[in-house]
């Protein structure tokens, strides 16, 4: 049976009781977008955000879900704050009024929440290889970035200010960047604050922008959808066999890109190189399976990659400053 559906690219909440669904504006026309549920789904476990305070009133939080688990995000957000929310890549779901809705999100796809009326907490399933960043602004904040852009931004004006708002939408390729940018940060811990404020002013730029893509006369290769997804293929080639990862040659080949493609657009997605990006793929998976106690030094040099300990030892000492031995005793 098919349901009537009111879509339109912002939406304004009509007003409901508190004791009513966020989302009653969305019907049931396509099952995998929205459905009832009654809580979070079973066998999940729980994960949390890292999060990076931009400034007061401003946070971008990060998650990467590398296990094979559904992990639960929770986190309790007042009424005012705006959400941005981005699945970088795989899937997950937001579960909203204690279980009652649920809103699937795929990759590449945006979803922006405000209510002004009651408090949004995130309820957030995410599924196993996927990626999400959060940006929380304050209204106060975000009414101070844009007070000159109120009559294109819709909520700001004083008709809506007092309003509930929802729209999805695609994570462009220039915003693709900045995401996996953000996600994949591995610069010196003493400038990542400022490093990303920078991006988050520059991620909203693009998300408001009314032109169809931005950069493009710095990066036309990126403009290009196909040459994005050739690009994340090598990234997920490099990740699946990181013990014996291809030749930037062959790696080239595979994914149907020239060399010189393949590294400039490398770089302009993930902000390093190839075996830069797989360098700290490697550190950061070796420093999580130390963290759990579940291997010794030896077995997770042999996991990530590494034939002999001291080559592995040798490679985490350069990352993170001290031996993996040590590392283990100070979480202690």
């Amino acid at each position: 049976m098919y349901y009537l559906v009111i879509f339109v690219k912002i939406c304004i909440f009509a007003d409901v009781k508190y004791d009513e669904p966020y989302f009653l504006f969305i019907m049931n026309l396509n099952k995998d977008h929205t459905e009832s549920v009654q809580s979070p789904s079973k066998n999940t476990a729980q994960g949390s955000f890292l999060e990076t305070v931009v400034e007061t009133g401003f946070t971008i939080m990060t998650f990467q879900n590398e296990t094979s688990e559904v992990q639960l995000l929770e986190k309790d957000i007042d009424s005012s704050f705006i959400q941005f929310h981005f699945c970088v890549k795989g899937q997950c779901k937001f579960v909203f009024n204690n279980g009652t809705y649920s809103l699937n999100i795929s990759e590449e796809n945006s979803l922006l929440l405000y209510n002004p009326q009651r408090d949004l907490p995130i309820c957030l399933e995410v599924d196993p290889t996927s990626w999400v960043v959060s940006l929380l602004i304050s209204i106060k904040k975000f009414h101070g970035l844009f007070s000159h852009e109120a009559d294109y931004i819709t909520f700001l004006s004083e008709d809506n200010q007092d309003k509930k708002y929802y729209k999805d939408g695609h994570i462009s390729p220039s915003m693709a960047i900045v995401l996996n940018q953000l996600i994949n940060y591995n610069l010196n811990s003493t400038i990542k604050s400022l490093y990303f404020k920078g991006k988050a002013y520059e991620l909203l730029s693009l998300y408001f922008n009314r032109g169809e893509e931005a950069n493009i006369e710095q990066c036309p290769f990126l403009v290009d959808d196909s040459n994005v997804v050739k690009i994340r293929k090598a990234k997920d080639i490099i990740i699946n066999r990181l013990s014996e990862p291809p030749t930037l040659t062959a790696l080239a080949v595979e994914i149907d890109l020239s060399l010189k493609k393949l590294k400039e657009g490398f770089k302009q997605i993930y902000g390093t190189t190839v075996y830069g990006f797989l360098f700290d793929y490697k550190m950061e998976l070796a420093r999580k399976l130390l963290e759990s106690g579940a291997h010794n030094v030896n077995e997770v040099g042999l996991k990530v990659g590494y034939s002999t300990a001291s080559h592995f030892i040798s490679a985490f000492k350069k990352q993170y400053g001290t031996t993996p031995k040590k590392y283990i005793q100070s979480l202690n």
